[in-house]
């Protein structure tokens, strides 16, 4: 019997994983703004930002504050790690949810058989 998987406990809160599940839909680069984070998850500015320091101080998710003219902007972007971490993560639960599929038994297709000519 294998062990079971263990969910990363950063994203695994039901906040944080709809935050990281939103950014990683982004192209690896890409930033949206923390207001359009917001309203696509329909959370509270200090909600939101609770959980994103959170995700920050892990170095899943990167904040950058900036200016455009002369209105103070705020973008998140997911960073190579969060990836990585979101990858892993989704990967321990379909292992979870799929226990036989991590350790797929041999098929007849996969035996060692002679070659026919």
């Amino acid at each position: 019997m294998t062990a079971m998987p263990e969910l990363d406990p950063v994203i695994h809160a039901q906040a944080r994983l709809r935050v990281t599940a939103s950014l990683a839909s982004l192209c690896e680069g890409d930033k949206i703004t923390f207001p359009r984070l917001q309203e696509l998850l329909d959370m509270t500015a200090g909600n939101l930002s609770t959980h994103l320091r959170k995700l920050e101080d892990a170095g899943y998710v990167e904040i950058t504050k900036t200016h455009q003219r002369r209105t103070p902007v705020t973008y998140v972007e997911l960073t190579r790690q969060g990836r990585r971490a979101f990858e892993d993560y989704t990967a321990a639960l379909q292992a979870l949810l799929n226990p036989a599929n991590g350790a797929a038994a041999p098929t007849d297709d996969d035996s060692d058989r002679s070659p026919t000519p």
